[in-house]
């Protein structure tokens, strides 16, 4: 059996990631697994919210030194042909997760961090004597540590499985494109939003020249199409006229697009099973919200914070939930909307008559000013700065 560490971290993503590197460079003994061996992508919008990019800032990443780009506008658009745009109401970016990951898993590394890549956690459980917590890795071994943060993102582990969320049967996807240049140049610095029958799609820019295109569609929307990618691609294309001119003649970068299913969309971790829950692990806001990056890493600032204080996981999940529970449910009453033929005909309609209907449904889904104050910035100051 291996030392017994301060603090274990499942998950390399960012919540595990920055959690990691705030711990170590606090002077804990922190040992971060991840399951995966090298660089890769996650379904994800990949969408920066300013109250991200301070996180960031605050663990010493500028976003623009790693090719983040500004975003500036926002639209939406379903069987009408022009889609309805607003200015994005707050500073926001666009950067994949690839890079982003790698930067903050070399981050937590270089403040001390003892980062394990290509290992996967089978079990994870309390010590014998009820003191600690020990971890059984895919390879035999194991390991041993005083607290246990569990930031295995969208995937759960084995044994500490979430609770269904209040839209569970939503399927996502996602796939890297290189736009023809017309439909780069028209697509800009913006994020576009299409609506399809039993979903919603995202395209924006990332850095490199290419486009996100990542969407949600119900599960039984998909089995109807044979559960199939082609098809569900053609219904979509069908469906939003805007967003077939944007995808005409693009390449796709991979062979096939990331998928996920089972996401407890609209969980909020509120009671304690004893380990320290981060990001999706605690809090699934459904995609194109602009928060889910914002809510990993707020939830790992406020862990570190609560635990270098001395507080337990109980506590830490409180606050949590209290943060970001009601913009949790704002959005994913907006999701529910979103993949309903009412509720998007609501929305289409809402967005034609009321010109700040889009950056107040933007606005309404944001963390709270109060969270952020942990920053120990003004976050209106901070916010106005990054404009």
């Amino acid at each position: 059996m291996s030392r017994r560490h301060d603090a274990l971290v499942v998950g390399g993503g960012l919540a595990g990631a920055a959690l990691a590197r705030q711990l170590a460079a606090a002077g804990r003994d922190v040992l971060l697994l991840e399951r995966q061996s090298g660089p890769h992508d996650k379904v994800c919008g990949e969408f920066l919210s300013g109250e991200a990019v301070l996180y960031l800032r605050r663990l010493g990443l500028d976003p623009a030194a790693l090719g983040a780009l500004p975003l500036d506008s926002l639209s939406i658009a379903g069987r009408g042909e022009a889609g309805r745009c607003c200015r994005l109401p707050f500073p926001a970016f666009s950067l994949s997760r690839r890079r982003l990951d790698e930067a903050l898993l070399a981050h937590a590394a270089a403040a001390g961090a003892e980062l394990r890549r290509g290992a996967g956690v089978r079990v994870l459980e309390r010590d014998g004597n009820g003191n600690g917590w020990q971890a059984r890795l895919e390879d035999g071994s194991r390991v041993q540590a005083r607290e246990a943060f569990l930031a295995t993102g969208k995937h759960d582990l084995r044994g500490w499985r979430r609770p269904p969320g209040r839209q569970p049967d939503l399927l996502g996807f996602k796939l890297h494109l290189r736009l023809a240049r017309q439909q780069a140049m028209a697509l800009g610095r913006g994020v576009e939003i299409g609506l399809f029958p039993g979903g919603y799609a995202g395209l924006q820019p990332v850095e490199g020249g290419r486009a996100n295109l990542c969407l949600l569609v119900r599960r039984g929307a998909f089995a109807a199409l044979g559960g199939q990618w082609p098809a569900l691609l053609a219904a979509i294309t069908a469906s939003c006229p805007h967003l077939a001119r944007r995808l005409s003649g693009a390449m796709p970068l991979w062979e096939r697009p990331l998928a996920i299913a089972a996401i407890p969309y609209g969980f909020v971790q509120r009671g304690s099973d004893g380990c320290w829950r981060l990001g999706d692990q605690a809090a699934v806001i459904p995609s194109f919200a602009g928060e889910g990056m914002s809510i990993a890493l707020h939830s790992a600032h406020l862990a570190a914070a609560c635990h270098l204080r001395g507080e337990d996981a109980a506590a830490f999940q409180h606050r949590l939930a209290h943060d970001v529970g009601p913009l949790v449910a704002r959005a994913t009453l907006l999701s529910r909307l979103l993949v309903r033929p009412g509720g998007q005909a609501l929305l289409l309609g809402a967005a034609r008559a009321l010109p700040f209907a889009l950056s107040a449904a933007a606005s309404l889904t944001r963390l709270p000013r109060h969270a952020l104050r942990g920053t120990g910035l003004n976050p209106a100051e901070a916010l106005a700065r990054l404009a």
